[in-house]
């Protein structure tokens, strides 16, 4: 019992601050060899930046574990760098099988975002946006407001609620393409390891840990254990479609092989 304590305690926020490294590597290095994003949802960079961000500043009122914080601003890095590789290796317009917004044009799925938001055809919006939610973020944090109990809860709140939903945009995004393409295993499986240890540390260290993290993880681990059943899915249907055309194929050569003979 002691050596799991001595785990959950030493181990697990290593483990913590170097996951958004271990998730995301992978899937940065696969775009930028490919050189094309078609697959991948751009929701989410912007669901991590925004919720690793809050996360941030919500420290500076909640003061919890120093490894989740570590966490958070390594996340930042990160997701900034995925969205770069994204954005610069993204499909044409109209290309199929493209970024999840089929890119950065309104009216998908009968769908229209405000403002075209998050899908906008020019890179320079997206870092804007960015960069007026750190200032915002900032000036409120210098003014009386940061030292109410109830803006430091709201700042928590929302930031792992935005972060609990990681999951939802690649979930709908596999949904509607019918297949897991441009998603990696890897992620995947970072995703699934890393609530395991989450709830671990959460739940089993002698740090203070808030329930607004322990409430969230747990919604987050049911999103990621439907994504993998998901992935699944998706992946034994192509293979067994794969082996059926293969199959197809090989009786339609015998059947061209036995007109020759005749």
């Amino acid at each position: 019992m002691y050596l799991i304590q001595l785990a959950i305690d030493y181990a697990a926020p290593v483990f913590l601050i170097s996951s958004p490294l271990t998730s995301y590597l992978d899937q940065i290095l696969s775009i930028h060899r490919s050189r094309n994003s078609a697959g991948f949802s751009l929701d989410i960079p912007l669901i991590m930046l925004v919720a690793s961000i809050l996360k941030v500043f919500y420290w500076f009122g909640e003061y919890y574990s120093k490894a989740l914080l570590a966490q958070a601003m390594v996340m930042v890095v990160v997701q900034s760098a995925l969205l770069k590789v994204a954005l610069d290796n993204r499909p044409a317009t109209g290309a199929k099988n493209g970024i999840e917004h089929t890119p950065f044009s309104s009216g998908n799925n009968g769908f229209t975002r405000p403002y075209d938001f998050w899908q906008w055809r020019s890179t320079k919006p997206y870092w804007m946006f960015l960069s007026y939610f750190v200032a915002v973020l900032f000036v409120l944090h210098i003014t009386p407001i940061s030292d109410s109990p109830s803006y430091i809860s709201l700042l928590g709140c929302v930031g792992l609620a935005v972060e609990a939903t990681l999951p939802i945009p690649q979930i709908l995004a596999n949904h509607r393409s019918g297949s897991c393409k441009g998603f990696r295993i890897s992620v995947l499986a970072s995703w699934l390891i890393g609530d395991s240890m989450k709830m671990s540390y959460f739940f089993c260290s002698t740090e203070t840990i808030p329930w607004a993290f322990k409430l969230c993880g747990m919604f987050q681990c049911v999103c990621d254990c439907y994504l993998g059943l998901q992935y699944w899915m998706f992946t034994r249907n192509s293979v067994r479609a794969a082996g059926s055309s293969q199959e197809q194929e090989e009786r339609w050569g015998a059947g061209e092989k036995d007109i020759r003979m005749t």
